[in-house]
């Protein structure tokens, strides 16, 4: 394991020399920076290369791809979301009295961004960072209400169930995401913890691109009780934060998603 470490973290100061590099850089030049073997920075460099961080020029030196470009790119967006989300999540927690949440995908769960308290003395635990099935709750399934065709095939035919409402098959899955869409709106009807419920709605980026989900959650019962205003107030907060990101029309896009299967 030792070995194995020290391998990696060579690997990781080679990558961030060549991307802190103005220019490209030859084996003989690594093989004097690092104080290693040529066969050492040559097989670094063959790991990188097979996963994509770094690519040789025309002249046979070594470059970072956009790889990590693309990585670095995709955090400062998660960032900006929770930045730019911040009155609109205020607002929502002041007026539903709930937690609110602002979560991504990742893979097949929502991971929590960030997170406004309920005002209310009873209250459904979760945490920063924590991270959920999508399929299981409101945030998660407006996420997936918005990708691609392709994305649901990423869950078994048979999804594991955690409560009595759980959604129990992905043909039911891609159901219920039919009508997220037609209502805008998702709904956790204690799917993921037996008594905590919430309403969730799609956030979009500049591009109209769906990158975030805002939701509130809490007691089973008192979301249900104030369904209504909870799914009003949820959707006003979506459309703030998308409004905040440069979303240009929030509604048309929206709308642009409605007739999917």
């Amino acid at each position: 394991m030792e070995r194995m470490n020290t391998t990696l973290l060579k690997g990781l100061k080679m990558l961030e020399l060549l991307a802190r590099s103005e220019k490209s850089r030859s084996i003989s030049e690594l093989v004097r920076e690092f104080e290693l073997p040529k066969s050492n920075v040559h097989r670094t460099l063959s790991a990188l290369v097979e996963a994509g961080f770094v690519q040789q020029d025309a002249n046979g030196k070594y470059e970072c791809t956009l790889k990590l470009f693309e990585l670095g790119s995709l955090i400062t967006s998660r960032i900006d979301v929770r930045s730019r989300a911040e009155t609109a999540m205020e607002s929502l927690a002041e007026k539903t009295r709930e937690a609110v949440h602002l979560g991504v995908l990742e893979g097949t769960d929502v991971v929590y961004l960030h997170k406004i308290e309920s005002s209310e003395p009873i209250r459904a635990y979760s945490r920063v960072g924590g991270r959920a099935p999508a399929y299981c709750v409101a945030s998660g399934k407006a996420l997936l209400a918005y990708q691609a065709d392709d994305y649901l095939v990423r869950f078994p035919d048979e999804l594991t169930s955690y409560t009595s409402t759980t959604l129990n098959a992905r043909s039911d899955l891609a159901e219920q995401l039919t009508e997220v869409r037609r209502q805008r709106v998702a709904i956790n009807g204690g799917e993921w913890r037996e008594e905590v419920g919430g309403v969730g709605a799609i956030v979009f980026d500049h591009n109209d691109k769906p990158v975030a989900a805002v939701g509130v959650s809490g007691p089973l019962e008192r979301i249900q009780t104030s369904l209504q205003v909870n799914r009003e107030e949820v959707l006003a907060a979506a459309h703030d934060i998308s409004q905040a990101l440069g979303c240009r029309d929030y509604e048309r896009t929206v709308a642009q998603w409605e007739g999917r299967k």
